[in-house]
């Protein structure tokens, strides 16, 4: 974006403008075809609670480098919420759409003006570098970032490559130059504990930032390298003025000054290490600073990683929801490991991703539902890479990640849902990964003592009395444990696949069948734990349930759904149970009720993880209509094109990457299942890009807003009767033609 001060300039470039556009229409042979980056629109979810960034990365790229507000609330979690109009700089860390604060590691803010960095701010308002800008100067685009610093008349972009981050600073003449580099800035969860600033010579610096936060041991390493030459610097170490180059505290910070005379224009290119500051150097792009090319070439990696699936419709808002969401989907795992494939683990041993990308931000008791499924379709090359990592975290302490974030053990959230994803890649024919170690690390992992397996091996399910959340977490084992006896069987390991089968039955355990719900039961295997009350959530705390309540809670048998319907009695009072849970009133009780529990409709929670397979079990229990009518009405409802277009926290691409499925009428309702459950195709075509040159269409002949129930289906020509594709089919290519119409179809699927 373009900013003038001089009137007369501006119709310069506006003249200029028309005459090029002119020039170009009459040069063109054909008209353009649109950039499908051009209908992602990366403020999408940076409201609410959606609690995106809306800066420049690449597909999952080391660097998000964004601009940071400098609030610590809830809704900050990413360092930027939509709804704020002052930033205090710009980091190269950042996490999309977690409930948890944390990152927003070496902080970069263009100032116009020389500032005290010798007083420790007790808030934002007294930062001494922080600008206000406004939305209408401001741009989010798939790799690039611009806003305008009102207080600094700077002019900031962003953009990156897969390591090396771009920044270019547009000052107004002969204002004063300079750049605030503040590595003791800290928001949410993080501490700094010890950080280094180092002025290398006129055209580098380089340091270090050490951290606890929700990553209990993060060590960033940094280099940048300037355009032009430092022509003087400030360093400041726990505020105290430092009169050399080099400085160490616990909070460190320098205001560095260039030249004004010879140009406008400051660039800056920056590299981060979890190693060292050599392997920052090393990870550094070579070449000058031409910021336009490496946007460009940030934009054309965008068009590519978009284009493995293309839907076709005339509505332009749904192409920017589903386009959006296929960006966000590919925004994390984040790459960690370095140039030359080595990352820190966190007990600060240094190892080597040899032949493969190291990976962190993994958020898997989310992902593992959606997001997963929807990379191996779309980048199964990564879905390898990433389960080399998981194995590679696994030797630390030999147990599998449960949420990893700069290759910490967060222990964040329930289950061990790594084990799914190994499995699912495994069925899926991905097999670029030691299969005999994966699954002794999946067996080693449930057979362990933490976290509530104990008490799970001894009863069989985990007592409300011993753990909170163990109905939740329950569960989630007994869906792990059947994911570790499918690999076992596959492997030919009969004992095994017996014994984990077995065991995956334990939520027969908490199933009350006079109420309908998954309840908390006592040591005793009899009792369960009263006074019941189904609406109520309490957070985290004395509570049965994860971030939820009862109904939302008591339906994650995704392993044995046909089963799981015997227990309630019938199809028809499953059904009707199934069917209230959309109905009944969303009240939600308790004293303590947890903001995750968001984007209802009736007690389905749609802002948050466990109901995200729900909707699809009507295909078990013999009313595929009910799945169509409630899962369109899920993307009707739940999903915009505003800040606000995401009802929960996009939680590392799973929020999106269930759009991205659900729209063309697939989801992995069971990942590990190698089975996708048929939805609604909201999209008249859509071409998936399968291996070996292969596509796969997915067709939805009459589809519209009305027009939401599948009357008949081919597939390749011949009928299609049934509500579940395999991953094995689509790959073997071809089309799956829908017919809609506006009435369901009762005997269709059935």
């Amino acid at each position: 974006m373009i900013f003038f001060k001089n009137p007369n300039i501006k119709i310069f470039y506006i003249l200029l403008t028309l005459l090029t556009v002119v020039s170009c229409d009459k040069n063109s042979k054909e008209p353009e075809i649109q950039s499908l980056t051009e209908f992602v629109d990366p403020f999408i979810g940076t409201g609410g609670h959606g609690h995106t960034y809306p800066g420049a990365t690449v597909p999952f790229g080391m660097l998000q480098v964004t601009p940071v507000n400098g609030i610590s609330k809830w809704d900050w979690c990413s360092g930027y919420h939509y709804s704020d109009s002052v930033a205090v700089g710009f980091s190269h860390l950042a996490l999309s759409g977690t409930g948890i604060g944390d990152l927003v590691d070496i902080l970069f803010m263009p100032i116009n003006k020389k500032v005290d960095l010798s007083i420790n701010p007790k808030s934002r308002d007294s930062i001494a570098y922080k600008s206000s800008y406004s939305h209408n100067n401001e741009t989010a685009k798939p790799g690039y970032y611009q806003v305008f610093l009102e207080d600094h008349n700077v002019n900031v972009e962003l953009t990156t490559t897969k390591r090396t981050a771009y920044h270019k600073y547009t000052f107004q003449k002969d204002d004063k130059q300079s750049v605030v580099i503040d590595l003791g800035f800290a928001i949410n969860w993080d501490t700094p504990l010890k950080t280094s600033v180092h002025i290398e010579d006129k055209y580098t610096i380089s340091g270090t930032r050490f951290s606890k936060g929700w990553a209990r041991n993060q060590k960033v390493f940094f280099v940048a390298k300037f355009s032009k030459p430092i022509t003087k610097h400030q360093i400041y170490a726990d505020g105290n003025l430092v009169e050399k180059n080099t400085s160490e505290g616990i909070k460190t910070a320098t205001q560095l000054f260039f030249d004004t005379k010879s140009n406008e224009e400051l660039f800056v290119k920056v590299a981060l290490s979890s190693v060292s500051v050599e392997n920052a150097k090393n990870n550094l792009r070579e070449g000058n600073f031409n910021f336009n090319a490496i946007k460009e070439e940030a934009n054309n990696k965008w068009k590519n990683a978009l284009t493995k699936i293309e839907v076709e419709t005339p509505i332009d808002s749904l192409k920017t929801i589903f386009y959006t969401a296929m960006y966000h989907a590919q925004l994390a795992p984040v790459t960690y490991s370095d140039k030359n494939g080595q990352f820190r683990k966190e007990n600060d041993e240094i190892v080597t991703a040899n032949d493969y990308t190291a990976y962190s931000t993994l958020s898997l008791w989310d992902t593992f539902r959606a997001e997963h499924p929807l990379l191996t379709l779309t980048a199964p090359d990564r879905v390898s890479d990433i389960i080399n990592t998981m194995l590679a975290y696994y030797e630390t302490k030999k147990i599998l990640p449960v949420w990893t974030l700069y290759a910490n053990e967060t222990n964040t959230m329930t289950g061990y849902h790594s084990i799914p994803v190994i499995v699912e890649a495994y069925m899926k024919g991905i097999r670029g990964f030691d299969t005999g170690k994966a699954f002794e690390a999946m067996k080693t992992t449930m057979m362990q003592d933490e976290r509530g397996l104990n008490h799970y091996k001894k009863y069989g399910y985990i007592p409300y009395t011993l753990l909170d959340e163990s109905v939740t977490i329950t569960l989630e084992y007994a869906y792990d444990d059947w994911c570790v006896a499918q690999m076992a069987k596959a492997l030919g390991k009969d004992a095994d696949y017996k014994f984990f089968l077995n065991r995956s039955k334990a939520y027969q355990h908490l199933f009350d069948n006079k109420t309908g719900f998954m309840r908390g039961k006592a040591v005793d295997g009899k009792s369960w734990n009263e006074p019941f009350d189904a609406k109520h959530s309490n957070h985290r705390e004395q509570t049965d349930y994860t971030e939820g309540n009862a109904w939302q809670h008591s339906w994650f048998v995704p392993q044995d759904p046909e089963n799981f319907i015997k227990l309630h009695g019938s199809n028809e009072i499953f059904t009707s149970r199934l069917e209230q849970l959309f109905t009944e009133s969303s009240e939600i009780t308790g004293d303590n009720i947890s903001a995750d529990i968001s984007g209802l409709i009736g007690q389905y929670a749609h802002g948050n993880e466990p109901s995200h397979h729900i909707a699809y079990l009507f295909n078990h229990a013999k009313q595929p209509w009910r799945t169509q009518y409630w899962a369109r009405h899920i993307m009707d409802t739940q999903y915009n094109t505003t800040p606000n277009g995401l009802s929960g926290n996009e939680d590392c691409g799973q929020m999106s990457a269930w759009y991205a499925l659900s729209s063309i009428g697939l989801y992995a309702m069971n990942p590990a299942s190698g089975n996708y459950e048929i939805g609604s195709p909201i999209f008249e075509k859509v071409t998936i890009k399968v291996a070996d040159g292969k596509t796969f269409v997915i067709e939805a002949e009459n589809v519209s807003d009305k027009n939401i129930y599948i009357q008949s289906a081919t597939l390749n020509g011949k009928e299609f009767n049934r509500t579940n594709i395999s991953h094995k089919e689509i790959l073997e290519g071809g089309t799956l033609h829908f017919v809609m119409g506006n009435q369901p179809n009762k005997n269709w699927g059935v």
